[in-house]
């Protein structure tokens, strides 16, 4: 095994690609469940944001309108979540599982003919010399506006939910969404604005997956990765700042074993692929040991029907 042919730079910027799907769908489910919502369609809207980014892309020529189109997607498709669950009141888990199902069913069906075809090249910020400054230029100053775009996010999100009034409100309604009717907050168009923030930043990151990280189409491309943000909001106990170590967590195992793959690790293949996915449910186990710490940080009203009259 050849362990020079790693480069560390290289290595650290390829983890904040590979992390940056992952994160932004990440974030978006952790707004949800702060609302008191359990949407666990992630990998569905991730799917659909993929494909039809996509399409967007390829028949615009324009890689903007085609995540603009992806988050939109993601959106419609979490709206009818939305309407399922906090006006219809169905169960969240279920149709968040039908979800799921259907942006897998969907994405198939609307990707028929566009497998092999190149979307248009997405260039990167150009930070001129700061972009040459060794190891620092490759590991921040080379990347696709999505990546900038993800930890901006991450900041917003942060700075939302703890020092803004519509983010009390938010975090009221998750906590205790009773209460809140009482106060006089519209607590299902909250959760709706939630929800729709929530699949807009899934439908994102399928798009930077489809347009930028791989960039192609191909069919059930996402690979779990809805999943492993859910699991993600666990692991960073519903903090924006935790989710982004955790993403970061996951994306570094990817690309580790893609590298130590490269390097000739004398391990079969399949282990290594396995070891991003083994590595997020070694860290949900020992998150879970800890019940109690779990219980403090989830929201109260997580999962919980709504209803005026109640």
């Amino acid at each position: 095994m050849d362990l020079s042919a790693i480069n560390p730079a290289v290595l650290v910027a390829s983890l904040m690609v590979a992390a940056t799907p992952i994160l932004l769908a990440a974030l978006g489910e952790m707004v949800v469940e702060k609302s008191g919502v359990l949407n666990l369609g992630v990998e569905g809207m991730m799917i659909t944001g993929a494909i039809c980014g996509f399409i967007a892309a390829v028949q615009t020529g324009s890689p903007l309108l085609g995540f603009l189109f992806a988050a939109g997607c993601g959106a419609i498709l979490a709206l009818v979540f939305g309407v399922l669950t906090q006006m219809l009141m169905s169960n969240q888990v279920a149709t968040g599982l039908a979800l799921t199902l259907f942006g897998l069913g969907l994405s198939a069906l609307l990707g028929q003919g566009y497998a092999g075809i190149k979307p248009p090249s997405s260039p990167r910020i150009d930070f001129g010399p700061l972009a040459d400054l060794p190891v620092l230029g490759r590991i921040l100053f080379q990347h696709h506006a999505m990546v900038y775009v993800s930890l901006a996010l991450v900041l917003g999100v942060w700075a939302f939910l703890k020092y803004t009034r519509a983010g009390l409100i938010l975090r009221a309604v998750g906590e205790s969404h009773d209460a809140a009717h009482a106060l006089g907050y519209k607590v299902v168009a909250i959760r709706l604005a939630a929800i729709a923030f929530g699949g807009a930043c899934a439908g994102l990151g399928g798009a930077y997956l489809s347009l930028v990280r791989v960039p192609q189409w191909t069919e059930g491309m996402t690979a779990g990765a809805g999943w492993i943000a859910l699991a993600i909001v666990v692991f960073s106990s519903w903090r924006a700042g935790w989710v982004l170590v955790g993403a970061y967590l996951f994306g570094g195992v990817t690309v580790l074993q893609l590298n130590l793959q490269a390097a000739g690790l004398a391990v079969p293949v399949q282990y290594l692929s396995m070891a991003p996915y083994l590595v997020t449910i070694i860290v949900l186990v020992i998150i879970s040991a800890d019940r109690t710490r779990v219980a403090m940080n989830a929201p109260a009203s997580l999962g919980r029907v709504f209803h005026a009259s109640q």
